[in-house]
């Protein structure tokens, strides 16, 4: 079966295609692709879902190295909103 591997920083990313056997699982996909969660990556999803290493892949899984958050969500949504209020 044939995955894709995506990574990202800021500007732009990597992507690649392993081909895998049937009952894979991400860090098969990992080692084939010579990637590694290390670090500034600290997660793993398949298709934006929470993932291990140990989860099982299908044909067509993408699965995404995560960054860790430079900042909470919450607080950057509130001073986004606090900016909007201030300038009109």
């Amino acid at each position: 079966m044939r995955v894709t591997l995506v990574r990202s920083w800021p500007h732009r990313y990597e992507g690649c295609e392993v081909e895998l056997p049937d009952g894979a699982c991400v860090a098969d996909a990992l080692q084939q692709a010579g990637w590694a969660l290390t670090g500034e990556f600290v997660g793993l999803a398949v298709f934006g879902a929470a993932a291990t290493e140990a989860t099982l892949l299908h044909a067509g899984d993408r699965i995404e190295l995560l960054r860790g958050l430079q900042c909470d969500p919450k607080q950057a949504r509130r001073r986004r909103a606090d900016g909007f209020v201030r300038r009109r």
